[in-house]
């Protein structure tokens, strides 16, 4: 199902690195996330509500567009 803030996900599970890109075009790279932690995002009903409530906040992010 497409996601009206959420554009891309990508999951490196060798470095844990969770990327989020947003239909806005920002990009967050969320660290030290466990898989089950991306796949249950992969699947959420809504990649908004999933993220704002179990990954912001939770794991530590860098973004390149905040500098």
């Amino acid at each position: 199902m497409p996601s009206t803030v959420v554009n891309r996900i990508e999951y490196n599970a060798e470095q844990r690195i969770l990327t989020v890109v947003f239909q806005s075009g920002r990009v967050y790279y969320y660290k030290d996330v466990p898989e089950d932690a991306y796949l249950s995002l992969k699947t959420a009903p809504s990649k908004g509500r999933y993220l704002n409530k179990c990954i912001k906040g939770v794991y530590e992010y860098e973004s390149p567009d905040l500098s």
